[in-house]
């Protein structure tokens, strides 16, 4: 009895662990879900807009130091590559997991940010978050021009190279 028992609670978990593998959209080669947020001016953004470009997507958040950490640097990249993103080639978006716009304002000043930035506020609850699988932060995930992921969790001199690499620059 014991043996079946055992049997079949490996069986089930064979099975849910499969299951929940299988659930995983946020693979390269995968489409990349619609992001439709609102920006600090309250104005709204669809990533489907920027059809046609590489989209670095940034899950950031005011309270998680790594990603306060990282902003510098990325806009050292946006700067880097202005003429791709003159070019309609290249674009970030940032997506804020705060929950208090103040803060998220204020962040976006401090850094002096100038890509696209947008939120709900609605912190890990955030139904975009969870349809990018967000478990930890900084989190990026980078779109080709038909919205189909490239990379994801790409940082530092990695992410500088593959951008590089990608966008044409020696």
């Amino acid at each position: 009895m014991i043996r079946i028992k055992t049997f079949f609670s490996i069986l089930l978990l064979m099975i849910c662990t499969g299951y929940i593998s299988a659930q995983n959209t946020i693979e390269t080669g995968k489409k990349a879900p619609e992001i439709t947020l609102t920006r600090p001016d309250g104005s709204s953004f669809s990533l489907s807009s920027l059809k046609n470009r590489l989209v670095l997507i940034d899950f950031w958040a005011t309270w998680c130091a790594p990603c306060m950490d990282e902003q510098p640097e990325l806009k050292v990249l946006y700067e880097q590559f202005s003429d791709q993103v003159k070019d309609k080639k290249f674009e970030i978006v940032g997506v804020s997991l705060d929950r208090n716009k103040e803060s998220w304002g204020k962040a976006i000043q401090r850094f002096n940010i100038n890509w696209i930035q947008v939120s709900d506020l609605k912190f890990w609850k955030s139904p975009v978050a969870k349809s990018y699988e967000v478990d930890e932060l900084p989190f990026n995930v980078i779109i080709n021009g038909e919205g189909t992921i490239i990379a994801k969790n790409l940082h530092g001199k990695e992410l500088e190279n593959f951008l590089k690499q990608n966008l044409n620059q020696k």
